[in-house]
């Protein structure tokens, strides 16, 4: 593969524009990098929006929350930078943050900026000609998987994570507050979200030694190597990282797996490439992740479940904006069937009591 593929941002889209003059004063006097700025936008992601700066000779990342959003504690810069500048030391994926800027007088709301790492990031519809061979295509899963293991892996003690979250209840917590955060934003009646938001509150498994968790953990949040994909060099969005429970994170990572034999109306999410050949399904991956992490999936059914309901949430919540109209992206618009299908597939998972073949 050579660097045609190189993950590159865009004009920002409209409605989306940030004060160039406003940014270019700031980055001269925090970080004395004068001269002409560029500023471009990654177009992709749903969430916190993503800006390639180039001024003064460095080539930066710039973070800040959507337009109109109100959910601080998922727009929260200050929290994302401060994860990163303690991970990035003992983490060799997580990416290095330059400053932090919690003056929303500067860009209309708080904002981070960190290095650019550039390389390849694998997304749904990506041009066929960009799809891995299939074993280099395994590969990426493995390393995938070990990335997560690694992460969770991590001492958050030693790293001066230990006040980053509240371990104790995490599971309990989770289930609640995101069937909170479903009721605030739900548009349309979904009864199979109902019905799976009361069995996990009525499944909640024990719950195991607490590790640092990413919480969106998918292959269009790494970044991958460029000569060789196989390598990945960073994993981004941190966003809704915090310490807890990790296997809710994989749970989370296994919502967003599809497989092939999948249903069409889940194929359609396109959430993450995971059914490109050479790819493990979603019981694979969740095997070889306890074999590197060491941990028991007594309880898969309940994480994979809550994974999807998360994801359900996630994306109701996006929806939920479009339909307030404080986000004119198109993308959006048909969000509702993304949030049916998940409600559809956790279902499934709660009867047939099983991550894969649920529908065969």
């Amino acid at each position: 593969m050579t660097e045609t593929w190189l993950d590159r941002p865009a004009p920002p889209r409209a409605g989306e524009e940030l004060d160039a003059g406003a940014l270019e004063a700031y980055l001269e006097h925090e970080l004395g990098l004068a001269g002409p700025l560029v500023l471009a936008q990654f177009p992709r992601g749903f969430s916190n929006l993503t800006y390639s700066v180039k001024a003064g000779g460095r080539d930066l990342i710039l973070r800040r929350p959507p337009f109109g959003a109100k959910i601080k504690s998922a727009h929260d810069m200050g929290r994302e930078h401060r994860v990163l500048s303690r991970l990035a030391p003992v983490y060799a994926m997580a990416p290095r943050p330059v400053a932090f800027c919690d003056d929303p007088g500067v860009l209309g709301a708080p904002f981070y900026l960190m290095e650019r790492v550039e390389g390849v990031i694998l997304r749904a519809g990506m041009p066929e000609a960009m799809h891995p061979a299939p074993d280099v295509m395994s590969n990426i899963a493995a390393n995938w998987v070990k990335a997560l293991a690694d992460l969770h892996a991590v001492d958050y003690r030693a790293a001066g994570l230990e006040d980053f979250g509240r371990p104790e209840g995490y599971v309990r917590r989770q289930v609640d507050g995101w069937a909170e955060r479903y009721r605030r934003a739900a548009t349309d009646e979904v009864p199979s979200l109902d019905r799976t938001a009361a069995w996990l509150a009525c499944h909640r498994p024990a719950e195991g030694a607490a590790a640092l968790v990413h919480n969106d953990f998918k292959y269009d949040n790494v970044v991958l190597d460029a000569q060789e994909w196989s390598r990945i060099l960073a994993v981004l969005d941190w966003e809704m990282a915090t310490i807890g429970d990790p296997l809710m994170d994989l749970g989370t990572a296994l919502g967003y797996w599809i497989d092939p034999d999948d249903p069409p109306a889940l194929q359609a999410l396109q959430l993450s490439p995971t059914t490109l050949p050479g790819n493990w399904g979603r019981a694979e991956v969740a095997e070889r992740y306890a074999l590197a992490a060491g941990r028991s999936l007594s309880d898969l059914v309940f994480y994979y479940v809550f994974g999807l309901f998360k994801i359900a949430v996630i994306v109701q919540q996006i929806y939920h904006r479009y339909r307030q109209g404080l986000t004119q992206d198109e993308r959006f618009k048909d969000l509702d069937l993304a949030v049916a299908s998940c409600g559809q597939t956790a279902a499934q998972a709660i009867d047939r009591q099983r991550i894969d073949r649920l529908y065969s």
